[in-house]
């Protein structure tokens, strides 16, 4: 039986994503996202909880969400889940990450706030861009939006 390793994601950025390069030139981009939960518990209290997550672009869309992402923006995500695990060198405990790794970005906010919004890129994991030996799957790019649609929740 076939399986499925696919994210997708709606909220706002944390900080600015950090854009480096690898020795063999590709561009990774690193920022984090945060989700919101609402629920009513057992007391029939209002509870919010925020899920940080960590998302890592290759290639060309990293490119793109260095230029455009910026701290508290609203974006859609759609991508893999990988988790890395290492050993500590001090306490010699295993540690482990999870991240995200993008196949598509799409801007949420609306146009004329800050820096625009809207836009939809595909990249990472062999898709149109085809710039990153990372990730695998094809890059479909994200559901259309119309720039005068709420977001979708």
């Amino acid at each position: 039986m076939a399986s499925v390793n696919r994210v997708i994601l709606v909220g706002r950025l944390g900080k600015d994503p950090e854009v480096r390069s690898t020795p063999s030139g590709s561009n990774v981009a690193k920022f984090t996202i945060a989700t919101d939960e609402r629920y009513t518990d057992r007391n029939g209290e209002r509870q919010e909880r925020t899920e940080w997550h960590n998302i890592v672009a290759w290639g060309k869309l990293a490119e793109i969400c260095g230029q455009y992402l910026k701290k508290g923006k609203l974006v859609y995500i759609d991508g893999s889940i990988r988790t890395d695990s290492w050993d500590d060198k001090e306490s010699g405990q295993k540690k482990y990450r999870t991240e995200i790794i993008a196949n598509n970005m799409q801007m949420l906010d609306r146009r004329g706030d800050d820096e625009g919004g809207g836009g939809s890129y595909g990249g990472g994991g062999g898709s149109s861009y085809g710039s990153s030996s990372r990730g695998g799957g094809r890059g479909s790019s994200a559901p259309p939006m119309d720039d005068d649609d709420e977001v979708p929740f």
